[in-house]
């Protein structure tokens, strides 16, 4: 699995980082958000620069001209609930892609012992296309791989890329164990050293999902 680390590179990304991680900042709830799908349009940006196209004929008012265009078929998923934001922000820049949706929560407990839940699942036909998986938080990267293989219940892509705004180095060397090829990218804003003994990303941000959408019961 190759990795992009925007954080190797000078990018606006940094700003909203920053803002997403200020405990002070985060406080408003919009604005997590919003930070959240900014990160999502500018990764799908440079998502964009991989993929394949061609010449497309356009008639304008005036002449005709060729376009270079995507021809990949794309579908974006995400992990609900903490995905939606960062969901939208790749929709915004590929809105004729499909989209898909699972359901994933961890049974709270230590490191050693977190066991993930998958439940609800609504995807279409994968096979062929180019799937963009994101989840802003990728921690132990058991949710990731998880909701990867339910998918796979619909078809097998064609190319598989993995985006996520902050994780643990602990996680990506598990996704680089199922994923040894490099066919699969992972796109990702920034990579923070450990896990703590209830496998939280270290410094991470929190909770993501609390933070755009509010507390939530315990189940």
């Amino acid at each position: 699995m190759k990795v992009f680390n925007f954080s190797d590179h000078n990018t606006v990304i940094n700003n909203y980082l920053a803002d997403l991680r200020d405990a002070q900042v985060q406080r408003n709830r919009a604005y997590f958000r919003h930070n959240i799908e900014r990160i999502g349009q500018a990764m799908a940006y440079e998502l964009s620069k991989s993929l394949a196209y061609q010449p497309r004929r356009i008639q304008t008012p005036l002449a005709p001209c060729e376009v270079s265009t995507i021809t990949d078929r794309l579908v974006i998923g995400t992990v609900l609930r903490a995905g939606i934001a960062f969901h939208q922000g790749f929709l915004d820049v590929f809105d004729g892609a499909d989209s898909a949706f699972i359901s994933a929560y961890r049974e709270e407990g230590t490191k050693e012992h977190i066991k993930i839940v998958t439940e609800y699942l609504a995807a279409p036909d994968l096979t062929g296309s180019t799937f963009i998986m994101v989840d802003p938080m990728l921690a132990t990267g058991g949710s990731m791989a998880l909701a990867y293989e339910a998918f796979t219940a619909h078809g097998v892509p064609a190319h598989l890329h993995l985006a996520a705004v902050i994780g643990a180095q602990e996680g990506i060397d598990h996704l680089q164990r199922i994923f040894p090829s490099d066919d699969v990218t992972l796109w990702i804003a920034a990579i923070d050293p450990e896990l703590n003994d209830r496998a939280y990303i270290v410094p991470g941000l929190g909770d993501a999902g609390d933070l755009c959408f509010g507390d939530k019961l315990p189940r």
